[in-house]
């Protein structure tokens, strides 16, 4: 190459820049070279993107072989990709209700006589203030003076009547006593009780709340 001749070359996929000269002519367009070879690049990598975007771009049909692009699907394979619709439980779509248990006041002994107290009177000595502590102090009552190992709801229920108090779902206040109070758990029968040593202590010290044991000794 003699001293007038000088070559400039860019391969952009490679990133190379070849440039043969003197060294002064390098360094004069060394700057406007570079300004070219950045402007290359940028126009390389546009005209990629587009390309991508464009293949990106087309049907997906041109991507299947050319005998099935035009074939129909059948009616019966597209009745098969339906989704199917759940169908609701009973039948008819409507909210099948909880049966209710209707338990029915029981015959008892709860009167007084020579060996125990009567119900009435110790219902008044301890004065249960809720459903919890009543059917608590009922179990009580009919565990400790009637000498039963277990009771039965509807036995609760006819200490209600006894002491004229107005029943509650008594399946609800047992089930609901045995889980957060912890006074009565479930008996060996369906619809039975018994006392638990936590319901016993409760009745036998904690009642009458300490408000009205301080009111009775006023009074007294």
């Amino acid at each position: 190459m003699t001293s007038s001749e000088a070559r400039f070359t860019i391969n952009v996929r490679e990133g190379v820049v070849e440039l043969e000269g003197k060294e002064s002519f390098v360094d004069k367009h060394l700057e406007k070279f570079e300004e070219i070879f950045k402007m290359a690049v940028k126009e390389a990598i546009t005209r990629g993107l587009e390309q991508n975007i464009a293949l990106k771009a087309q049907p997906v049909q041109a991507a299947l072989p050319q005998e099935l692009q035009h074939q129909e699907i059948p009616i019966a394979a597209e009745q098969q990709m339906a989704p199917v619709q759940p169908q609701p439980k009973g039948g008819n779509g409507k909210h099948t209700p909880r049966p209710t248990v209707t338990i029915h006041p029981i015959p008892v002994d709860l009167k007084a006589n020579e060996s125990k107290v009567g119900l009435r009177e110790f219902y008044a000595e301890k004065k249960p203030a809720n459903h919890y502590e009543k059917a608590a102090v009922f179990v009580y009552y009919l565990t400790k003076f009637n000498k039963q190992q277990e009771v039965r709801f509807g036995e609760i229920l006819s200490c209600y009547e006894e002491v004229n108090e107005k029943k509650p779902s008594i399946v609800d206040i047992v089930k609901n006593s045995i889980r957060y109070k912890g006074w009565l758990e479930q008996g060996s029968e369906k619809y039975t009780a018994r006392l638990t040593i936590s319901g016993e202590n409760f009745v036998k010290f904690d009642l009458p709340a300490q408000g009205e044991k301080v009111a009775q000794a006023t009074l007294s």
